[in-house]
């Protein structure tokens, strides 16, 4: 049986993947009284419950996948993860990676998506304005204010902003790193995967990075 995983798939679980995020609105997924619990105090604002009703309504699965995938070493035959690990920081990161190279099977293919830092830069330097180059960029730079914003924050992440932004080079540095081979970026639309189901192969095009990369 082939094992596919999406992980970090936000609210745009793939179907027939098994769809993983990190979110604590995944949390509050599974348990009602912890989701009544947030909902009463304030503590959830309203992303946060549409995401939990969108985990309970897909079946979406919590991972911190930065620790652990929860699945067996040479287990999974393909994984997918668009937008994410610009989230992580670069411990995480590697830490991510080194755990897709332990669950997915020899030639196992590994695909990433994520924002290419190149063009904010490229419109930075046309433009010169760099309030809307660091607005580009979706750091996380704004503290949470008040006792209310600081507990959010504490549970469920706060804005839950970029850490880290690649192009294509460094992206690929990252994954040989991390002991993958046959690292190749691909146009939308395009994947070396078998069998990707109903996969968006063209997610955010406008803005991504899609590289792909094989399991020795």
């Amino acid at each position: 049986m082939t094992v596919r995983l999406n992980i970090g798939c936000g609210q745009s679980p793939t179907e027939g993947w098994i769809n993983y995020d990190d979110s604590f609105a995944v949390r509050m997924a599974g348990s009602p009284l912890l989701t009544w619990a947030m909902r009463r105090t304030g503590l959830a604002d309203a992303g946060n419950l549409e995401f939990a009703a969108v985990a309970r309504a897909c079946g979406i699965r919590h991972a911190d996948a930065a620790r652990r995938i929860p699945h067996g070493d040479g287990s999974v035959d393909a994984i997918y993860s668009s937008h994410m690990i610009e989230h992580l920081d670069r411990r995480e990161a590697r830490g991510f990676l080194a755990e897709c190279r332990r669950v997915l099977r020899p030639r196992g293919m590994l695909r990433l998506a994520v924002p290419d830092v190149s063009l904010p830069v490229r419109d930075y330097l046309a433009d010169g304005d760099a309030d809307v180059f660091l607005e580009q960029l979706q750091f996380d730079l704004d503290r949470p204010r008040g006792i209310r914003g600081r507990l959010r924050h504490l549970l469920t992440g706060g804005g839950r902003g970029h850490r880290w932004m690649y192009d294509k080079r460094s992206l690929r540095t990252l994954v040989e790193a991390a002991g993958f081979m046959e690292i190749e970026t691909l146009p939308p639309g395009r994947t070396r995967i078998a069998d990707p189901g109903r996969l968006d192969l063209a997610e955010r095009p406008e803005e991504s990075i899609y590289l792909e990369a094989v399991r020795p």
